[in-house]
């Protein structure tokens, strides 16, 4: 008896010894990930990226007491999740040694590996569901920013990277109902004057919920950028008859970034795709691309919106169609005999994320029109944009119109989104700060029209010599002096001079194809991911963060630096 206690007792120390060290319980490690990963080693035979690389155990449950993970009823209820995590840390992981030697196709293959185990083991319930949802949040986040940057997100875009709208993985998910809305909601409802017809369900009801909790700066940044175009866009949709509550469409679209960009390359604060923004006049040049253009893309966005809202007779449908495309709408209502936009969404008839796109709109448009309610009164809005607008008669640098009207470059790519590479083509109604007009179009008349692409101008400061000038600009002083026409050459401090820059010659653009996006959502209490493929599935429509615009880092070429967004239908 004796012996066999002391069996007994052996076997189950090396049991807790075995259990302990296969769960790799690890209190100093976390989960992390690098958006861009090291460089790639061409050495490296292509073989070995089949090998899963090695990584940390699992590490979501790093704050579960040692004493737990001994306990067989626990150790039943995560096994299955803890193997499922670890398997998409190896995809993940082998996705990105795939990234690194520039294997878009494995590398895609990987990461949608990794993403079906996560959604595999959130099926299993993890013992942790708020730190493994952090970690599903990471990797999607880190598998959008890799795709913007290497796997093809920036087909068909000339130059730099644009914004991503702050609601692109929103348009993906659903969320809970607080049911203390529901009465409060409709009662809200009821009192609200609106041309556009305003529903209550769980589907409003649930993005109310969001917007006013993790979602409410997101409401809230919106909201303040809209006062840049809201004169504009309110001016607009009067002249065209349309309710005022369609500037949301706007808000659901690109949170009111005018350089808003999809993985479809659709782009705009409205996020046309090219072949639509040019049914309805938006054209693109080698320097220019007039969805950018915000008053042009909303009276573009307009006259779409009636044209859909003359089609089908009704707006939920209409804004339906302007999301994943007028044929889907038609084909869902053939399909099923309804045309009533509840009624196609609770019968799954179109995309899933167009069944959010309009109950989106619907809470933003309560919410606003209820502002106090929700914490959104007294929000300070940006001013409106003021500017004077005047033609260049020749190709003319942006760099050389800030030197000359002493406005930031940002400032200057912020009144002209549209213009895409530095350059203001001739004829171009370039917008300038108010009052500056005149003194730009009379400091042009002096630059020969053939240098005004490359040349720059300068104010003398204190101190300043035309050596150490022609030094920052790569020009001889004695050019400097030539130019200027100068008696001699000392420079007078607060002089304008015209500097003769060498006009910068652009690099070639590789051009690249958009395979697949990735996004979470999440659903009836679960996390998903919902994937679209070129191939595989109809692309879905998402919507995208803070403008942003770089200061110049060429003499003759502004670059614009930002994340872009959204993910569009093709029939878009």
């Amino acid at each position: 008896m004796e012996v066999r206690t002391k069996t007994l007792f052996s076997l189950f120390v090396a049991a807790v010894a075995f259990t302990t060290a296969g769960c790799g319980f690890n209190q100093s490690s976390r989960f992390r990930m690098a958006f861009l990963p090291p460089a790639s080693h061409a050495s490296s035979p292509v073989v070995e990226l089949a090998e899963p690389p090695v990584i940390q155990p699992n590490l979501y449950l790093k704050d579960v007491p040692p004493f737990l993970l001994t306990n067989p009823q626990f150790s039943e209820r995560r096994t299955r999740a803890d193997a499922l995590v670890q398997r998409a840390d190896r995809r993940f992981e082998a996705g990105k040694r795939y990234y690194q030697s520039n294997d878009a196709g494995n590398a895609r293959r990987e990461f949608d590996a990794a993403i079906d185990s996560m959604l595999d083991a959130s099926d299993q319930g993890p013992t942790d569901r708020e730190e493994f949802e952090r970690k599903l949040d990471e990797m999607v986040d880190a598998i959008h920013r890799l795709d913007l940057t290497g796997l093809g997100a920036s087909a068909g875009v000339e130059e730099g990277q644009f914004e991503k709208a702050p609601l692109e993985d929103i348009l993906q998910m659903t969320f809970p109902v607080d049911p203390r809305l529901k009465d409060k909601v409709r009662e809200q409802v009821t009192a609200t004057v609106s041309q556009l017809p305003l529903a209550v369900n769980d589907a409003v009801l649930g993005y109310i919920n969001y917007f006013s909790g993790r979602g409410h700066k997101t409401v809230v940044g919106g909201l303040q950028r809209s006062g840049r175009y809201r004169p504009m866009i309110q001016r607009i949709l009067d002249e065209e008859g349309l309710p005022q509550e369609l500037i949301h469409v706007a808000q659901a679209e690109s949170g009111f970034i005018p350089r808003a960009l999809s993985r479809k390359a659709a782009g705009g604060m409205w996020q046309f795709l090219k072949w639509r923004g040019n049914e309805y006049g938006l054209q693109q040049t080698r320097y220019t691309d007039d969805r950018m253009d915000p008053e042009k893309a909303t009276r573009a966005a307009a006259h779409h919106l009636r044209d859909l809202y003359q089609e089908f007779g009704d707006w939920y449908l209409a804004i339906a169609a302007y999301n994943c495309g007028p044929v889907v709408v038609e084909k869902a209502v053939e399909r099923t005999g309804y045309a009533d936009f509840w009624e196609l969404r609770n019968r799954g008839a179109l995309p899933a994320e167009t069944t959010n796109y309009v109950p989106v709109i619907l809470a933003m448009t309560i919410m606003e029109k209820n502002a106090a309610e929700y914490g959104l009164d007294g929000i300070q809005l940006d001013p409106p944009l003021g500017f004077d607008t005047v033609e260049v008669s020749a190709p003319t640098s942006l760099a050389l119109v800030s030197d000359i009207i002493d406005t930031p470059g940002a400032e200057m790519a912020a009144l002209n989104p549209a213009i895409l590479k530095g350059i203001v083509p001739e004829g171009y109604p370039l917008r300038v700060p108010k009052g500056s007009g005149n003194q730009l179009l009379a400091a042009l008349q002096l630059i020969p029209a053939e240098h005004r692409n490359s040349w720059r101008a300068h104010r003398v400061g204190a101190g300043e010599t035309l050596a150490t000038i022609g030094k920052r600009y790569a020009a001889l002083p004695g050019s400097i002096v030539a130019a200027n026409h100068l008696s001699s050459v000392q420079a007078a401090e607060g002089d304008l001079l015209v500097i003769p820059a060498a006009l910068r010659v652009e690099a070639p653009v590789r051009r690249t194809t958009v395979a697949q996006t990735t996004g979470a959502r999440t659903s009836g209490g679960r996390t998903t991911v919902a994937r679209t493929s070129a191939h595989r599935r109809t692309p879905v429509h998402r919507t995208s963060a803070k403008a942003s615009v770089a200061k110049p880092t060429a003499p003759a070429q502004l670059a614009h630096k930002s994340p872009p967004i959204l993910t569009r239908t093709a029939s878009r």
